[in-house]
């Protein structure tokens, strides 16, 4: 299993043999391709937990959605990398997201995203814990992989996006507002830390880096930490 690969929900595949008895098997979970799911609204503050398949609500208005994929024509942002021109808000909720990350405990990930005026989105589905989510990607470090992939993003660049509007945002990695095709020699090896080359193959089709990417806003609110599109 690569670590930094995004994984498919398991599927259940019948196949009939010839004296026309059926098998089941489960398709292994699948770590060589990026998967892309269609968006959803995250859970508001104090909305009951629904059960699985539960129809979400619509967006809070206040929510930042987790972000688009770079528009055709739209400018790209510059590559940051010193940290110091980060606000102090932002800065802290690194500080604090990394800590939890590199702990190994998914629980203390969590603490960190219960800190949030609202949770940030972890998926474009219907999953409601985000530790759940975590194991069942990644059943075989129990979700821990995650993490490594977490801190390897927050230490790529960042861009600052958006600026002056509702969406302003600090994003990492920086690939995720760079059209996947221009990438240079160098920045390709940073792209080759957190995903595969099945991943880069698919990207190259789409025209976009749809992996993880997270975003904190300027006061510090951390609003998703997601793959997909």
């Amino acid at each position: 299993m690569h670590l930094r690969a995004f994984p498919f929900a398991l599927a259940l595949l019948a196949v009939v043999t010839a004296d026309g008895q059926a098998l089941a098997q489960n398709d292994a979970l699948t770590q060589n391709r990026v998967r892309t799911e269609s968006f959803r609204a995250p859970i508001a503050p104090g909305q009951p937990i629904a059960p699985p398949g539960t129809a979400t609500p619509d967006e809070s208005p206040k929510r930042r959605p987790g972000a688009p994929l770079p528009r055709a024509g739209a400018e790209t942002p510059p590559i940051l990398t010193d940290l110091s021109q980060l606000p102090a808000p932002v800065a802290r909720t690194r500080d604090r997201i990394l800590t939890a990350a590199r702990s190994g405990d998914l629980n203390k990930l969590l603490t960190v995203m219960q800190m949030n005026e609202t949770p940030p989105v972890f998926s474009f589905g219907n999953e409601r814990d985000p530790v759940a989510f975590w194991k069942a990607a990644y059943p075989d470090s129990a979700g821990v992989e995650v993490l490594s992939t977490l801190i390897t993003i927050l230490e790529t660049g960042y861009v600052h996006v958006d600026q002056g509007t509702p969406q302003e945002m600090y994003m990492w990695p920086y690939f995720a507002r760079l059209p996947i095709k221009t990438l240079t020699a160098d920045q390709k090896v940073e792209l080759f830390r957190i995903i595969t080359g099945a991943d880069y193959k698919n990207m190259q089709e789409s025209g976009a880096y749809v992996f993880y990417r997270l975003g904190i806003a300027p006061d510090g609110v951390w609003h998703f930490f997601v793959a997909g599109n």
